[in-house]
C-alpha cells in the first residue's frame, strides 16, 4: 500500500503539469523520456496540425500556416507497349530493377495513397485530393491504376489528355531551334495540364508529382508538418522537394541547414519538376510554371531554378522518396536510403 508521501507527490505533480501546460509547455520525464499527460516518448511525433510544432529540446512553433487542403497531381504516361522499359523523354537507358515503365507508375500511386493514408492520423481533418493526368496510357494499364484508386478512401480520379491539347501553346522546336520530340512534347502537355487544374483547383497546397518517385510512408506526413512549420518561422510560402538529390551533392555550394518536424533540410536552387507549394505561389509564378510546357528549356527545369533565386526551395536530408530511374543518374536514387525496402513495401 503507498503511503501519504507518495499521493501528496503524486497531487503536486500532476496540478503542476496541468498548470504549465496551460501555459504552453510540457514536462519530460528524464527516467524514461515520456512526457506526462499525453502518454507520448519523445521520439514520437508531437506535433499537432494546424496548432504547434515541437521539436526537443528547441521547443515548440506556433503554426500560423494552416494546411486544410492538400492535391496531388501525378503526371502519368505509361506507354501503350507493355514491355516498354525505358525511361520517359529523351533518354535511352534503363531504369532501376528494368521492368516495364507501367510498375514504376503503380508503385509511385501505391506509395502516395498509402503516405496519403498514413498521414491522416496526424491530420485528420485535411481534405486531400489525389489527380492523376495521363497520356495515352493502354486500357490494360489503365485498369491497374483504377484497381489500386478504387481500393483506397481518398478521393481521386484520372483525367485523361487530349493529343491536340495545348497544340497552340507548346513549340515544337527548343531555345536552341531544334525540334523538341513526341515524348518530350508528351511531358510538356502533361505539365500545362497540372498546372492549369492548379490554377482551377482550390487547395490550400499542391503536390506536383511524376510518375516514377516511390515514397516512404511516412513522406507525406513530414512534407505537411514541415510546410507548416517552416512556412510559419520564415512568414513565407515554400517550396519542398521529396528527394534528395545525388547531383546536387557534386559542387560544393553554400546552403542553410533548417530542421523540419523529424527530418532535416536543405535550401537548394535545383530541382526537376516534382514539388510541393502553395496556391499563393502558383498564382505568383503562374507564367513560369506554364512556360516550362510551353517551351523546352535546358535544362527543362530552368524556370523553377529562376524562381528559386528568390523563393526557398528545400530539399529533404534523409530522402522521403526514390526517383527511380537509371542506377547511375545523377538525377535519381537518392543516397543512405533503403532502396529496396521502399520498392518492396509498395509492390
Amino acid at each position: 500500500m503507498k503511503n501519504k508521501t507518495y499521493y501528496k507527490k503524486n497531487f503536486f505533480s500532476k496540478l503542476f503539469i496541468k498548470i504549465i501546460r496551460k501555459f504552453g509547455y510540457e514536462v519530460i520525464d528524464q527516467a524514461n523520456l515520456e512526457i506526462p499527460g499525453i502518454d507520448k516518448n519523445i521520439n514520437e511525433n508531437l506535433s499537432k496540425s494546424g496548432l504547434k510544432s515541437i521539436t526537443i529540446p528547441l521547443g515548440t512553433t506556433k503554426i500560423k500556416n494552416k494546411i486544410k487542403s492538400l492535391t496531388i497531381i501525378i503526371r502519368s504516361y505509361t506507354s501503350g507497349n507493355s514491355h516498354d522499359t525505358k525511361v520517359m523523354l529523351d533518354q535511352s537507358k534503363q531504369r532501376i530493377y528494368e521492368l516495364p515503365k507501367i510498375e514504376y507508375t503503380l508503385r509511385t500511386i501505391k506509395s502516395i495513397i498509402r503516405s496519403c493514408e498514413y498521414s491522416k492520423k496526424f491530420f485528420q481533418d485535411l481534405n486531400i485530393k489525389l489527380i492523376i493526368t495521363d497520356d495515352k496510357s493502354s486500357q490494360e494499364n489503365l485498369d491497374k491504376i483504377n484497381k489500386i484508386l478504387d481500393a483506397t478512401n481518398i478521393s481521386s480520379k484520372i483525367i485523361h489528355l487530349n493529343e491536340n491539347e495545348f497544340e497552340n501553346e507548346i513549340q515544337k522546336k527548343d531555345v536552341n531551334g531544334k525540334n523538341v520530340s513526341n515524348n518530350m512534347i508528351s511531358n510538356m502537355r502533361n505539365i500545362l495540364k497540372s498546372v492549369k487544374i492548379s490554377e482551377e483547383e482550390n487547395s490550400d497546397i499542391f503536390y506536383f508529382l511524376e510518375d516514377d518517385y516511390i515514397h516512404s510512408e511516412h513522406a507525406i506526413t513530414e512534407m505537411l508538418f514541415t510546410y507548416e512549420k517552416l512556412s510559419s518561422q520564415l512568414d513565407r510560402e515554400l517550396f519542398l522537394c521529396p528527394a534528395d538529390y545525388p547531383y546536387l551533392y557534386s559542387n560544393i555550394d553554400d546552403t542553410k541547414i533548417l530542421f523540419g518536424n523529424k527530418s532535416h533540410w536543405r535550401i537548394v536552387k535545383e530541382s526537376l519538376i516534382t514539388f510541393m507549394t502553395s496556391k499563393k505561389m502558383i498564382i505568383k509564378y503562374l507564367s513560369d510554371l506554364k512556360a516550362m510546357g510551353q517551351l523546352r528549356h535546358h535544362p527543362m527545369e530552368q524556370k523553377l531554378h529562376q524562381i528559386y533565386e528568390k523563393e526557398y526551395c528545400l530539399s529533404p536530408i534523409p530522402s522521403l522518396a526514390m526517383h527511380a530511374t537509371n542506377i547511375n543518374s545523377v538525377y535519381g536514387l537518392p543516397p543512405n536510403f533503403d532502396w529496396k525496402k521502399v520498392w518492396n513495401e509498395n509492390s
